[in-house]
């Protein structure tokens, strides 16, 4: 039988489907859970089983998804994900599976999650100074996480992407040292505004926009523009010559992506969210739980794309606050 396209309202094509497995996490970035802030998790019985994402998983694939990102919270803290890695692999028409990982358990697990199939990694790395690593993160964990990258550019992953949420006051003087990174290596080094997501968000005074980074970053030479995948992302890409790696600018804030987007986002809790900047979502635990034939997971699939937005509304002046936190929808 012939499956519907996830095709939205505006003619995007979505193939791309991040999943969060967990929101639990084993740091606690300011960015994320700012200090003294409660954030609630949830019950182990509200979180999606494997068997429910996977299940999850292979209709969005009938329907044209071929790419997955696996996300948290942190994904490595979660029992059995690494046979979990393995099923996914094991889905015919995935073209593309990708783990995002604050880095912490990434060296001990590597052969692991290499086995699994899983080629592609992003890592976050917000400061080169363990010191100011511990005050970001809230643990002192610089050398493991930077240990856990350098094993795994060694085991041939690729591309590594390392992620970096630029903060005035905070980080914004490393920004140079980050970003020479990409000289020694084939890193994607990928720079991110900070977006105020959450009740518990930081001061807006911390955000660094787009042409502030790269005017941090132009001492290192000329940033020569690289094209952009159909399916690569939204970082805007650039290298500096004779450097082996790339630089991203991803600029939810200062340069809207939004006509770009390609995605979907499943929650830890079974959330379908056709919009990370947006509270709108479906929810695909509940049908699931009451024993739901797949052609109802594809009729929410297809609720959740008719309303994707054309754009978000955070910083525009319009009044839209976005009251789940980072970790609960998945990073």
């Amino acid at each position: 039988m012939k499956h519907p396209r996830l095709i939205d309202s505006f003619n995007r094509n979505l193939t791309y489907l991040r999943v969060s497995i967990t929101d639990r996490c084993n740091l606690r970035c300011m960015y994320c859970v700012p200090p003294r802030a409660l954030i609630p998790r949830l019950a182990h019985s509200e979180v999606l089983r494997y068997e429910e994402i996977l299940r999850i998983v292979r209709i969005g694939v009938q329907l044209g998804i071929t790419k997955i990102r696996v996300t948290g919270g942190e994904p490595l803290v979660r029992k059995g994900v690494y046979d979990f890695l393995a099923e996914l692999g094991r889905i015919e028409g995935l073209k593309d599976i990708s783990l995002t990982t604050n880095g912490v358990l990434l060296k001990d697990n590597l052969a692991r999650i290499q086995n699994a199939g899983i080629k592609r990694l992003n890592v976050s790395l917000d400061s080169l100074y363990p010191e100011r690593f511990e005050r970001i993160t809230g643990y002192d964990c610089f050398s493991r996480v930077w240990e856990g990258i350098e094993a795994a550019h060694s085991m041939g992953f690729s591309p590594i992407k390392i992620n970096t949420v630029a903060m005035k006051g905070i980080n914004d003087d490393e920004l140079i040292n980050i970003a020479k990174l990409s000289f020694t290596y084939p890193f994607h080094m990928r720079f991110i505004e900070y977006m105020p997501i959450g009740d518990h968000h930081l001061d807006r005074n911390v955000r660094i926009l787009a042409p502030e980074i790269i005017e941090r970053i132009s001492p290192l030479g000329e940033l020569v523009p690289i094209r952009r995948d159909i399916d690569g992302g939204p970082a805007e890409r650039y290298r500096f010559r004779d450097a082996q790696g790339e630089i991203g600018i991803i600029q939810p804030l200062s340069n809207h992506f939004c006509h770009l987007c390609n995605r979907l986002r499943l929650t830890a809790g079974g959330q379908l969210r056709p919009c990370l900047l947006s509270d709108r979502q479906e929810d695909l635990k509940g049908i699931i739980r009451k024993g739901c034939l797949d052609g109802d997971i594809v009729k929410l699939f297809l609720q959740a794309v008719r309303f994707k937005p054309m754009e978000h509304h955070v910083d525009t002046g319009e009044p839209e606050e976005i009251k789940a936190t980072m970790s609960s929808i998945g990073g």
